[in-house]
Formats: structure tokens, C-alpha cells, sequence
């Protein structure tokens, strides 16, 4: 199975971002537990970058991405992703691009904690809380959030 991490899920675990980044840690062990591929798209590179340089130093952030790359695969955004996006009835341009680059990539998921933005979509779009409770087979109220 392959999921798209959407750019707020993913900050809230490089940056630790209450009261988020619990579930965004339990996304990352669901997915070495059950064999679940990680993708994030290639535009959402340069967002961690630019907000990571800002709240911490560019170093940190290089660092951050690198180590990143280590567990989550990359989504192409080309011609045909942005094309998908332009003509897309969703009404926020980035998110379009984020669910384009997810259907060019064969991947059905996206989990994001902001599934209103998504409502034009025909993918399965869940919170971190509800992907822990269906992929990884425990109850929501059981994921400890972290301190």
C-alpha cells in the first residue's frame, strides 16, 4: 500500500508540533509495521525547507529533509501532475497538485489533517488519528500522544 503524507502532517513530525506530532509519529510506525510506503510529493520538499529554515536554521533543515528521505519516497510533480491540477475542481491550487501527484503515483491514500481541502477528491483522504485506527490495528484512544 502506498500513502501520500500531506505538507501539515509532515512538518508536524520534523517540528514536534503539538498537539499533532503524536498520531504524525504513529503514521510513521504504522507504516514500518504493516509494510506501508511513505510519499510525500516533490513540491512539498521545498515547503518543509522554507518553513524548517525559518523556524529553526538552514542547516537543520537540510538535516531534517535528509533524514526524511530516508523513510518517504517522492511523488514526481511534472507536466501532467500540475495539467491534472489546473483543471481540477478543487479550489486550493497546492492541494490540487498534492492529490494529482498522489493519482499519478498509483497511490489511493492521503492522510492530512485537513481533509476539508480534499473534498473534491476521489481518493481515500483521513486524518492521522483515523489512518492509525484502520491501518494499525488499534484504537485511536490506545496511540499515546507524545509529551
Amino acid at each position: 500500500m502506498n500513502v501520500l503524507l500531506d505538507t501539515n502532517v509532515l512538518l508536524d513530525f520534523m517540528l514536534d508540533r503539538e498537539p499533532f506530532v503524536g498520531y504524525a509519529e504513529k503514521v510513521f510506525e504504522v507504516a514500518k509495521n504493516y509494510e506501508i510506503q511513505l510519499f510525500m510529493s516533490a513540491t512539498t520538499i521545498t515547503d518543509l525547507y522554507y518553513i524548517i529554515r525559518k523556524e529553526k536554521n538552514k542547516d537543520r533543515a537540510l538535516s531534517l529533509i535528509e533524514d526524511l528521505l530516508q523513510f518517504v519516497e517522492v511523488a514526481a510533480v511534472d507536466k501532467a501532475v500540475i495539467f491534472h491540477a489546473l483543471y481540477s475542481e478543487f479550489s486550493d491550487f497546492e492541494d490540487a497538485v498534492q492529490e494529482g501527484a498522489a493519482k499519478y503515483a498509483n497511490i489511493s491514500i492521503i492522510v492530512t489533517r485537513n481533509e476539508a481541502d480534499f473534498t473534491q477528491s476521489d481518493l481515500d483522504i483521513y486524518p492521522p488519528e483515523t489512518f492509525v485506527k484502520l491501518y494499525g490495528k488499534t484504537r485511536v484512544t490506545d496511540v499515546p500522544l507524545k509529551k
